[in-house]
């Protein structure tokens, strides 16, 4: 009984921020002349987060922010997504043709995903990591690497500690960034189409994050944005598995043995 009323309070919270995030709308922020547009997804992450510090944690936001209610909202984020997916697989459908002759560029930007080794790894080594290293530079931290993780080495081992912090800081911050970063690179001069790529990451939460804030930028290409945001995700989560055995994991274990002598 106690757990059910934890949870219509956790609904009940839910409801309120989205009000008041829908409320405060799309507010655009200029940085010199680049223009970011924070969307009402920004808000509420931003609402959440700055609630569930230990300063506000009390009394009824205890109730709110129990350990119950943080692990039933992460396990069951996916079924929130899976309409929004649906929608997204609905956008690609018109234009199909045009995402075909590009097609090889999308299969391209797969390598990309090596960025995370390549970049992360060393800055991780350098300051401090080991193990855990393997486990947070795999990829962006989203459900592929967290089940390869698990398989080959457990959650309750280094290389599993380090998935499931990218995890976690990649559903608390990577929304936002995703946000805030797309706006900046069009305006550096990079195409909407090539950021529309860009952003099918394998995270629904931040395809959308960064998909919504392109819209913003340039309404008159919803459609375009939506397309290619949305085959760029579904390739991402199909091909992003393979990539990750195949190339990925060998050259990490490349570089770990590289960077880190001794350590087995």
């Amino acid at each position: 009984m106690k757990s059910k009323q934890t949870f219509i309070y956790l609904l009940a919270f839910v409801l309120i921020v989205i009000a008041v995030s829908e409320f405060i709308g799309i507010q655009a922020v200029k940085v010199g002349s680049v223009k970011i547009s924070l969307l009402p997804l920004v808000f509420a992450i931003l609402i959440t987060m700055i609630l569930g510090l230990s300063i506000f944690r009390k009394g009824f936001m205890k109730k709110i922010y129990s350990e119950a209610n943080v692990a039933f909202s992460s396990k069951y984020l996916i079924f929130i997504m899976l309409p929004l997916m649906a929608r997204y697989g609905a956008d690609v459908a018109p234009r199909i043709e045009e995402i075909l002759k590009v097609g090889w560029v999308f299969i391209i930007q797969e390598i990309g995903n090596l960025g995370t080794i390549l970049l992360g790894l060393p800055i991780a080594i350098l300051l401090g990591l080991r193990r855990e290293a393997i486990g947070s530079t795999l990829g962006l931290g989203r459900e592929g690497e967290l089940a390869y993780i698990s398989e080959k080495y457990t959650l309750d081992s280094d290389e599993g500690r380090g998935v499931l912090s990218l995890y976690i800081i990649g559903t608390l911050f990577g929304t936002l960034f995703f946000s805030i970063i797309a706006p900046i690179m069009h305006a550096s001069g990079f195409s909407i189409e090539a950021l529309a790529m860009a952003s099918g990451v394998g995270s629904a939460s931040m395809m959308t994050g960064s998909s919504s804030a392109l819209i913003a930028t340039a309404p008159d290409m919803e459609q375009t944005i939506n397309s290619y945001a949305a085959a760029s995700q579904l390739l991402t989560s199909f091909l992003g598995t393979y990539t990750m055995v195949f190339l990925a994991v060998p050259l990490q274990r490349f570089m770990y043995k590289l960077l880190v002598r001794g350590d087995k």
